[in-house]
């Protein structure tokens, strides 16, 4: 369990339990969280571990998904995220916010952030979302040079660098396997590939690259959703899923504002909340109510109804 302000597992530790869990033969599963106490929500459920998106970044910014996002506020809501949970988090780190000089500073400020690694993409800087239409891929030679950069520049060994290929939809999955191999060569510890379609392409990929593989299961998008079991069935390492908290969150969030704009009240909301007592679970009241008793006020007994 955490200390009261942060985790009492230490980054090392997390990044040594992600790179296990790849490798355990069990998929590890990484719900994405869009504030720290999701990332706390994620642990409580019993998840392997934590997402963070670029795109919910963004979103939760009130910005689209197209690079405008800085290192500074994506590594400092993963430091939050990070802070709040005992599991590894893995951080979408977009093109590496610029070309490799800025990759190679991207790891060393998330390995200061204490997430367990990261992924960079090969998409021309600035990105577009994995599943929309008109991406550019950048030449094999510069994703190379970014991926080496981000290698060379990591100080624990541990920390897991992960790379995107997004070539599938432009350049077909033919040159993104031959991409993701070439990666794998150059350093990189995951490969996760973009928009693949079917259960086919992700087992064609499966046979042909011979690294832990990650699997994005996003919603709206180009992927026929599969379950975990049968990922794990394919042979794929880990999945995600990048946005699915935030849109079931924002989807409620703007069902209820509708509601009560037009009735005037939440009433109707009640029963279908957080209660209380389970946000001040979540919150670790008590422990900070033991801290001292003096400042802190909360019973559990008080807030059960």
């Amino acid at each position: 369990m955490s200390g009261l302000y942060s985790s009492l597992v230490s980054p090392h530790d997390r990044r040594v339990t992600l790179r296990e869990g790849l490798t355990s033969g069990t998929i590890q599963r990484l719900p994405g969280a869009f504030s720290p106490l999701v990332g706390r929500a994620i642990q409580d459920a019993g998840f392997e571990g934590v997402y963070v998106s670029g795109a919910v970044v963004a979103a939760d910014l009130a910005l689209p998904d197209i690079g405008l996002t800085t290192l500074t506020e994506v590594a400092a809501r993963a430091r939050q995220i990070a802070r709040s949970t005992d599991l590894p988090v893995l951080v979408d780190a977009d093109t590496g916010f610029g070309e490799p000089m800025s990759a190679a500073r991207t790891i060393s400020e998330f390995e200061d952030a204490g997430v367990a690694g990261c992924h960079l993409e090969d998409q021309v800087n600035p990105k577009r979302c994995g599943h929309l239409d008109g991406k550019e891929v950048v030449p094999t030679e510069l994703m190379l040079r970014r991926i080496t950069a981000a290698v060379n520049e990591r100080r624990d060994d541990a920390f897991v660098i992960c790379a995107r290929t997004d070539a599938a939809g432009v350049e077909g999955i033919d040159s993104a396997i031959e991409r993701a191999k070439a990666y794998a060569d150059a350093g990189a510890d995951l490969i996760f590939t973009e928009a693949l379609h079917t259960p086919a392409e992700f087992e064609k990929f499966r046979a042909a690259v011979d690294v832990p593989l990650l699997a994005n299961m996003t919603e709206f998008g180009k992927t026929e959703l599969l379950s975990a079991k049968t990922l794990e069935e394919i042979g794929y390492n880990a999945v995600i899923y990048p946005v699915t908290t935030l849109r079931i969150a924002m989807g409620q969030v703007e069902a209820a504002l509708k509601d009560i704009n037009e009735t005037g009240t939440q009433t109707g909301w009640v029963d279908r909340m957080q209660h209380r007592s389970r946000l001040y679970e979540l919150l670790r009241y008590n422990e900070y109510n033991a801290f001292d008793q003096q400042v802190f006020t909360y019973s559990a007994e008080n807030y059960s109804s």
